[in-house]
């Protein structure tokens, strides 16, 4: 849920992150006080909101392990990809995969002091400090070019990235640009805040614009329109939770066939290949 510039040259824990954010509603550490207060905000006025954060690490889990596993996709390119966290995309990945090549791509100072810490010693993965909004520059940053072979399929992943970038910056731009420079047979997965028509969507929408300036809930066609000239696989764009459900990953999931919350209906995913 990072990804784009919103700090200065150091950390600045009296300004709230979005990928601190994140990490707090995840359970992390690797928070201030000030993104706990926003944070509660969500569990306190928003109760049961924390299920988003849950369902899209889980769908995400899922997609990667997906792609490892059945494609022979061995590289990826993880865009805004935040806080390091439990299961990690490399960490599935080379999981199943163990030659597995990623790229972290993230901005916020934060994200960037911890993934490379935690990718000292893996000489597979790389973090890159470019905006997401400037595909051209992560995709011919020199630490990317050092691990992805662009000849070769590629796994783009936009997990809750793009509703932070808002209409007029284009996120179909930026998917279309990969769209373009990845050779057929990449795959690409998105997780998207989902507008429900509802007060609990509104009011989610008017924390984060309020806060961060952005946060854009899109509908199903809207999202779907994102991934233009791309093959939408099975089951299409539907809410997060649905997407190839496991039991096991994700703490909401009771089994198949039980109601989802009303939260889990505000975040899609779903799982695109280029033709």
């Amino acid at each position: 849920m990072a990804g784009m510039t919103y700090e200065g040259s150091s950390i600045d824990p009296t300004k709230p992150s979005i990928a601190r954010v994140y990490d707090y509603l995840l359970g992390g550490k690797d928070n201030y006080a000030v993104d706990r207060a926003i944070g509660d905000v969500f569990k306190r006025d928003l109760p049961g909101s924390v299920a988003i954060a849950f369902a899209n690490r889980a769908a995400l889990t899922r997609a990667v392990r997906e792609i490892a596993k059945t494609t022979g996709i061995r590289q990826f390119i993880d865009l805004g990809s935040g806080l390091p966290t439990a299961d990690n995309v490399h960490q599935v990945a080379q999981r199943h995969a163990p030659e597995s090549r990623v790229v972290y791509v993230d901005t916020d100072l934060q994200v960037l002091v911890h993934g490379r810490a935690l990718l000292e010693n893996n000489d597979r993965t790389r973090v890159v400090a470019v905006d997401v909004r400037d595909p051209e520059g992560v995709r011919t940053h020199p630490d990317t070019l050092d691990v992805i072979d662009f000849a070769r399929p590629v796994a783009v992943i936009l997990s809750a990235i793009l509703h932070h970038v808002n209409d007029e910056e284009d996120p179909a731009g930026i998917v279309r640009y990969w769209r373009d420079h990845v050779p057929s047979g990449s795959y690409f997965f998105i997780s998207h805040f989902r507008s429900g028509n509802n007060p609990e969507t509104e009011e989610a929408e008017r924390v984060l614009q309020q806060t961060f300036g952005r946060g854009r809930w899109r509908t199903d066609a809207e999202i779907t329109s994102l991934l233009d000239g791309l093959e939408i696989l099975d089951p299409g764009i539907v809410p997060a939770s649905l997407w190839r459900p496991d039991e096991t990953d994700n703490p909401w999931n009771k089994g198949p066939g039980r109601e989802l919350t009303v939260w889990e209906h505000l975040i899609a995913a779903g799982l695109a290949r280029k033709p």
